[in-house]
């Protein structure tokens, strides 16, 4: 199903501190909140609604003229229909369980927050208000239709003979009224008590006295003429004369199977997952919560399983929502075909699925189970004539060693999942409590990478690539670093995946686009000028609407050419929604800016897409150049590509050149560049410089120059 869109949020929140805190989170690229509203009191927040609709509200718990319930239900009252989401400090956690009792829909503890789990609370209590709301009409529907059902109406005289039948009572016993007339009452309404099929007799005999009326006993079922059984509600009262004697009796029922139904539906729907059908968040805490009691008891073991589908995003994307909910509908179908009939599988919301595996003898069991759920996802699912493919990552936690409550069981196995993710997705992983210490550390670089930029804590490296023909430094590539105040150097490799799973590689990606020309166009004003400064692009900046008027903004302000700047980006990159990637590749080439697919041949791109791309250059990926020295039979592929991109007329670059026979080989297949440590590391601005005005050392440059010549340097070309 569609994640809803938070256009409006309010915060009301009176540490401005904390406030500022969820700002940034809710600022970063990824976020689903398209304006943030902050104000200090209920007081103002009443004023806000009164005037603005909003999506959803945050809510502290301690303001200065609110407190406790009195804010939760002052906010209510203010904006009823608005999901409602509490922030509690750590000691007032039961207060939160209250304020989820008065209707909010979620709390989260300051201090505990991280961004991932703000929206993931931001879009669920969302999609519960959503949910309470249409079952709220449901509701509503049910009453509006049991208030028009027409009561079924039948008469009796003192001897318990039929005088008379209405039209709906002739519907629900068969009996039309010519034919009813004058039979006993309990031919043809046969009435049974549910609890005990006995028989009803004479409405009038049950009433204690002649005068007295009322329903009957309640559970009632009406046996009809071919012998089908009718849940009913009925009553009964006396039929008097002028005088004020009985003469008989009047007999009103009505079918309840809707209204039972109905309930029995409105019960399910509350414990259910509207789309899959599955038990939803309410129901296996309850289940888990009693499963880990019974383990207690019977000193067994349980699993709780955390499931997240890998690249669900992208099949939303690209074939829509419906087809997703599709998606959805089959892989929980597929799940519960895994398990056995005491087993419980979860949609937590979005494509997240929660399993509970109890009474199990011992963990392997839950791996067992877990292999089968991988191999059952990952078969291909038929939908709508497309043949989709789709894995899932799993993490397990056992009770009672890894928790007692279903929430540390959950939050233990969420942990493990992204373990999972981490070793390459399509596996499972079993909680270890080292996991919670490397959620700590994951969470401490994030907060860090907040406050990087605003602290001047990142600086750009830059490696020259080298002209295979003449040994010119022909270019560089920035390469970003970061320097924490207390840890130090922090690798790219550990920090660059955090910034992308935060939102913040768009700041980041911002800022190094902008240092990389300013330095670039520095140099040029010194007269050290390079033919192209590549700069990486990830995925979540090409995505980002303001990508383009961002890139030519920094080359107006920065005052580099647009012929200078040359954008890398990987092959997953650039055949994830081809059409539109290459209308921005498009703009970008039309203003001069060059485009380069990284890390070729590790991606997934076919020779048709890569001609119809908007590209300059190929550069080969350094586990490529490795095979020339490592596995020299191995080495067609790099031949490939060099003579593929000379056909495609493109500029070819190989990465990662560290050894003469590399440099030797890339040569004689007629390679234009390359870069790698056989001709400098990555080096700081300075230093950089002094290569740009120096050169290369001939020592490093090997074929290139004559032995007499092998301590000259070769200068930077003017171009």
């Amino acid at each position: 199903m569609k994640a809803k869109v938070i256009k409006s949020l309010l915060l009301v929140e009176d540490n401005l501190g904390d406030a500022r805190l969820l700002r940034d989170m809710f600022n970063e690229a990824g976020s689903p909140v398209t304006e943030m509203t902050h104000v200090e009191s209920l007081g103002e927040a009443e004023r806000h609604l009164a005037a603005r609709a909003v999506d959803v509200i945050l809510l502290d718990l301690g303001l200065p003229d609110a407190q406790g319930m009195g804010a939760v239900r002052r906010a209510q009252a203010a904006a009823p229909r608005v999901p409602l989401v509490v922030l509690t400090g750590l000691d007032d956690e039961s207060l939160a369980a209250q304020a989820l009792q008065e209707g909010a829909q979620d709390y989260l503890v300051k201090g505990q927050i991280e961004a991932r789990v703000l929206l993931r609370a931001l879009r669920n209590a969302i999609e519960r208000k959503v949910m309470e709301e249409a079952l709220f009409v449901e509701k509503e529907r049910a009453h509006v239709t049991l208030r028009c059902i027409g009561d079924a109406v039948v008469c009796t005289d003192l001897a318990g003979k039929l005088t008379f039948l209405n039209v709906v009572a002739e519907n629900l016993t068969g009996w039309s009224w010519q034919e009813a007339l004058g039979k006993a009452m309990t031919q043809v309404c046969r009435i049974l008590n549910a609890k005990n099929r006995e028989a009803i007799g004479n409405p009038m005999e049950i009433r204690s006295g002649p005068h007295r009326g009322g329903p009957l006993p309640s559970s009632c079922i009406l046996v009809r003429r071919d012998g089908f059984e009718i849940p009913i509600e009925d009553s009964v009262a006396p039929i008097h004369d002028r005088q004020g004697k009985t003469t008989g009796a009047v007999i009103v029922f009505r079918d309840v199977s809707e209204a039972r139904a109905m309930a029995l539906e409105i019960i399910h729907s509350a414990e259910h997952d509207f789309l899959t059908g599955l038990p939803n968040r309410t129901l296996l805490n309850d289940r888990v919560n009693q499963s880990v009691a019974l383990s207690l008891r019977h000193s067994n073991k349980g699993a709780v399983l955390f499931l997240d589908l890998d690249g669900f995003k992208h099949i939303n994307d690209s074939l829509g929502h419906p087809v997703g909910d599709k998606v959805l509908q089959s892989i929980a179908t597929r799940l519960v075909a895994c398990l056995r009939g005491s087993d419980t599988v979860s949609r937590q919301g979005g494509d997240e699925f929660v399993v509970l595996l109890s009474e199990l003898q011992q963990p392997e069991d839950a791996a067992a189970t877990a292999k089968r759920m991988l191999q059952a996802v990952s078969e291909a699912h038929l939908i709508d004539n497309h043949d989709l493919h789709i894995t899932t990552s799993i993490g397990v936690s056992i009770f009672p060693d890894d928790g007692l409550d279903a929430e540390t069981l959950i939050k233990n196995a969420d942990t493990a999942m992204y373990q999972a993710k981490e070793n390459g997705r399509h596996s499972y992983q079993f909680f270890k409590p080292a996991m919670n210490a490397r959620a700590v550390e994951r969470q401490s670089i994030e907060e860090s990478l907040r406050r990087a930029l605003e602290r001047n804590e990142f600086a750009l490296d830059y490696q020259p690539k080298i002209n295979l023909r003449t040994g010119e430094i022909t270019g560089a590539e920035a390469l970003l670093r970061w320097t924490h105040p207390v840890r130090g150097p922090v690798s790219p490799a550990q920090f660059i995946p955090v910034a992308e799973d935060c939102g913040l590689i768009q700041p980041i990606g911002n800022w190094v686009l902008r240092e990389a020309c300013r330095q670039t166009r520095a140099w040029e004003d010194a007269g050290l000028r390079l033919a192209t400064i590549a700069v990486n692009v990830s995925a979540i900046e090409l995505r980002s609407e303001s990508f383009l008027d961002g890139v030519f903004a920094i080359l107006a302000n920065t005052g580099l050419r647009p012929s200078a700047l040359e954008l890398e980006l990987t092959e997953s990159v650039l055949m994830r929604h081809v059409e539109s990637t290459e209308t921005i590749l498009q703009a970008l080439r039309e203003k001069g800016v060059k485009l380069a697919v990284d890390d070729f041949g590790t991606g997934y791109s076919s020779l048709s897409y890569l001609r119809k791309l908007s590209v300059d250059t190929l550069k080969i990926d350094q586990s490529f150049v490795r095979q020339i020295t490592a596995v020299p039979q191995e080495t067609t592929i790099v031949a490939a590509v060099i003579g593929m991109g000379r056909n495609l007329k493109l500029r070819v670059v190989a990465e990662g050149v560290e050894t003469v026979e590399e440099l030797a080989f890339l040569q004689a297949q007629g390679c234009d560049e390359a870069q790698g440590y056989y001709f400098s590391r990555p080096v700081a601005p300075e230093p950089f410089a002094k290569l740009l005005q120096t050169g290369v050392p001939r020592a490093a440059l090997g074929p290139f120059a004559p032995d007499r010549l092998a301590q000259e340097t070769v200068p930077v070309r003017p171009s």
